[in-house]
């Protein structure tokens, strides 16, 4: 085991578990909370220690999210130990943060198998483990879904259950937690009998630096020594008197705390406030646990925890992202492994290149959500700053900004992943597609993303796009294709328009010194052939080409292989001319069914092309795919170039 990175986490003086051998792993002798439970406070800092070290040491070996989980690690002791988790619920908002929790739970001796395939995942799932009440990946619904839970539990009777919904400063940026808030707190006003516990977990930092007025206003309570010193002081006073004058002087400091203008946008809502809290000290954290575990109050309660991103391991204490999101490192050192050398990124490449635009079109203008980096978005606003907008973990608004924007006629690029833009998908509907808005959409992480798994995988814009009027949406099928299709949208006024393209590295198509503004609706022939037809639609078009390579090589077949470039509006003329020179046409995407190939079967139909034509579909199963590396994704989903070349043989 290597050193522990922090000395000053480790208690040397602690005294030995009654389940621990002297010098001994608190760790190694605990499976579930309930191994835990009646550990000392001294103890539990202890095995507090031991889980840091685990965490560090697993994800080394994994790679994934290691500054979330750091910063959470005393959280997470003190929360299995003070409740009785399974029955009481315990709900991560996003998940990023619970490797200490699935070591805790009875999940260590896997998690060297985190992200992998077969593995652990990498966020919380229901079908993983009984203390996993809620799977989650996207932000900002624990608050929500731990509302239904607390109202489940008072509706069957269950009056001492507790529900713990742990939501991040960058999570509470999003609209949906103020909705249930909202709810919570009018619930309570209702006379419902709550145990809704929200823990702020604030650590100033969520997966790109904080923004917004929400950063703010936590930062000022958090600073603000008037409000700390009068809370400190009646907290000291109130220890010392009987029960109704403490009663009387509670209420007379939260008036005063009104008065001060602190805590109050959560107490307005219903909530019940404490804090700030050091949500590292398990000598704080501990005592007001038990002490809302096992008072009588009614409402909801939310405690504001301070932590530390990467908390405890002096990498990634000094990076500027915490270590977030890493690959395997070197535990000593922090440092991570590098990736071979090979062909730009289509992230990158979309960010040069819209930088490229944005020098010639200074109505160009950049939006994300809180992914900067994960976008590529934080190049273009090294280059215009003024000209870029992080609007937080809040996609509805980005949209419907973005349609501002463009109603006032600059050039939006809102530069979303696929999986996070079906949460804006009213807004794409009422406040894009409906006023005919020229907002440019960029889907990053199209297709199967890997180790991020189901939740991240951009398996369904082709399929709720395309049904929309007014769309144009296009596949880059490769990185020079990315740079035409960039160009085309900073060109297209008459409405909204979308390209996806993948995550991970290109095809190592050479760049276009000077990018193609590609006619509306045309696709493109790659090579003629004389037997089957490929009509591929996006990033499968090297899988399509390398098959016919094979086939060619082994069975002296001369395929035609076309690129769609468009799935709305469709090159009818390419289809035609296919089907009119091939007696089948095999489509194939990245996507699910209900895109790319639907639309082409309903055209083939209107056309009445099945009475000379055979078609076939190649598509992303009818299932969530768990994660793997993604070759074996798409081996597993059917689209490989092995894959094709076994629907081509079964067709001929």
């Amino acid at each position: 085991m290597a050193p522990r990175m922090h000395a000053e986490t480790k208690i040397e003086n602690a005294s030995p578990s009654k389940n621990n051998d002297e010098d001994g792993n608190f760790l190694d002798k605990i499976n579930t909370p309930d191994d835990f439970r009646d550990f000392s406070d001294n103890e539990l800092k202890s095995l507090a220690d031991d889980v840091r070290q685990k965490t560090i040491e697993a994800v080394s070996k994994t790679g994934g999210h290691l500054g979330a989980g750091l910063g959470v690690v005393e959280l997470t002791v003190a929360i299995h130990a003070v409740f009785n988790t399974p029955n009481d619920k315990l709900i991560w908002d996003v998940g990023h943060q619970c490797y200490p929790h699935k070591i805790l739970t009875g999940r260590k001796d896997r998690i060297d198998t985190l992200r992998q395939g077969g593995g652990l995942s990498g966020f919380t799932k229901r079908s993983e483990s009984e203390y996993d009440p809620f799977g989650a990946a996207h932000s900002s619904t624990s608050i929500s879904a731990g509302l239904g839970m607390m109202s489940a539990a008072q509706l069957s009777g269950d009056q001492d259950k507790n529900v713990i919904a742990v939501i991040g400063d960058g999570a509470m940026s999003a609209g949906m937690a103020y909705e249930a808030m909202n709810n919570a707190g009018a619930m309570s006003i209702q006379g419902d009998r709550s145990r809704l516990i929200v823990i702020l977990n604030d650590n100033e930092m969520s997966i790109a630096p904080p923004v917004g007025a929400m950063s703010r206003y936590l930062t000022n309570l958090v600073s603000s020594q008037s409000y700390r010193g009068a809370r400190d002081t009646a907290k000291k006073i109130t220890e010392f008197l009987p029960g109704p004058l403490k009663n009387a002087a509670k209420r007379a400091e939260e008036s005063a705390r009104s008065a001060l203008g602190h805590g109050t946008m959560f107490e307005e809502l219903g909530f019940y406030y404490i804090g700030p809290v050091d949500g590292h000290n398990l000598d704080h954290l501990l005592p007001i646990l038990r002490n809302i575990r096992d008072g009588k109050r009614f409402g909801p309660v939310l405690i504001h925890a301070i932590t530390q991103k990467g908390k405890g391991y002096l990498p990634a204490e000094n990076s500027s992202d915490k270590m977030h999101g890493v690959k395997k490192f070197d535990v000593v050192t922090g440092k991570q492994q590098k990736s071979k050398p090979g062909a730009p990124s289509y992230t990158s490449v979309f960010a040069k290149q819209l930088i490229e635009e944005a020098k010639a079109d200074e109505k160009i203008i950049g939006i994300t959500a809180a992914m900067p980096d994960g976008t590529g978005m934080d190049k273009f606003a090294e280059e215009f700053p003024d000209r870029m907008f992080d609007v937080g973990i809040a996609e509805q608004h980005a949209v419907t900004f973005a349609a501002g924007l463009a109603a006032e006629g600059h050039k939006p690029f809102t530069a979303i992943y696929s999986t996070f833009l079906q949460r804006a998908y009213d807004q794409v509907v009422h406040d894009v597609a409906i006023q005919n808005l020229p907002v440019r959409f960029a889907i990053d992480r199209a297709g199967l993303v890997g180790a991020d798994g189901q939740t991240h995988a951009g398996s369904f814009d082709t399929a709720y796009l395309g049904c929309l009027p007014n769309f144009v949406l296009m596949a880059a099928s490769d990185e020079a294709e990315l740079c035409h299709m960039v160009h085309t949208a900073a060109q297209y006024d008459d409405g909204p328009i979308a390209f996806r393209y993948p995550r991970g590295e290109g095809a190592g198509i050479p760049l276009p010194l000077q990018p193609e503004k590609l006619e509306i609706g045309k696709g493109r022939i790659i090579r003629e052939g004389q037997d089957i037809a490929i009509l591929s639609y996006g990033g499968r078009l090297q899988a399509c080409l390398e098959a016919a390579d094979s086939l060619h090589e082994t069975r002296g077949l001369s395929l035609t292989i076309a690129d769609a470039r468009f799935a709305k509006p469709l090159d009818e003329g390419l289809i035609n001319h296919l089907a009119k020179t091939h007696d089948t046409i095999l489509t194939i995407e990245e996507g699910s069914v209900g895109g790319f190939g639907s639309f082409v079967l309903e055209y083939a139909s209107k056309a009445d092309l099945f009475e000379t034509c055979r078609f076939k579909t190649m598509h992303l199963p009818d299932i969530f795919q768990d994660q793997d590396t993604p070759d074996r994704q798409y081996d597993q989903a059917g689209l490989s170039a092995a894959a094709i070349i076994k629907t081509i043989q079964a067709l001929i």
